[in-house]
């Protein structure tokens, strides 16, 4: 398997400075600032890319999963919320909380929420971020 890699620069002090990330693939190149990590601005984040990563891993995963044990997967939409508070004297990410909403023929919703489960656990980001309290809301699409 490839590494993957991206690059970040940051300038200056937290409030003030400013950063730039990008990815060798060319896919991602955005500058990142104080205000667009914790005053709202538009603009990206670390977090985001986080959730953006746990989003995509997950879906592949159950995907994999479910197609792996015969059923035919239509579609899997998942979204991932990075919550990040300030904690002490610093910040934390404190939950991560994947939804997820899957079309698959031919599964009860009993035997998807199974496999759902076993994907929160089982797919790599989740593992990567398993320090972090992560919660499912998923549900069955017909």
């Amino acid at each position: 398997m490839p590494t993957r890699i991206a690059d970040a620069v940051w300038e200056g002090d937290l409030v003030k400075g400013k950063g730039h990330v990008k990815t060798a693939s060319g896919v991602l190149n955005h500058p990142y600032s104080y205000g667009t990590r914790f005053e709202g601005e538009l603009g990206t984040n670390p977090e985001e890319l986080i959730a953006a990563a746990h989003s995509g891993c997950y879906a592949m995963a159950l995907s994999a999963m479910l197609s792996g044990a015969g059923h035919t997967v239509t579609r899997m939409a998942v979204k991932a919320a990075v919550t990040l508070d300030k904690v002490g004297d610093g910040f934390k990410i404190t939950k991560i909380k994947l939804t997820c909403e899957g079309t698959v023929a031919g599964i009860d919703e009993k035997t998807f929420l199974e496999f759902a489960g076993k994907a929160k656990v089982g797919c790599p980001v989740s593992q990567a971020l398993s320090a972090t309290p992560i919660e499912l809301d998923a549900k069955l699409v017909k």
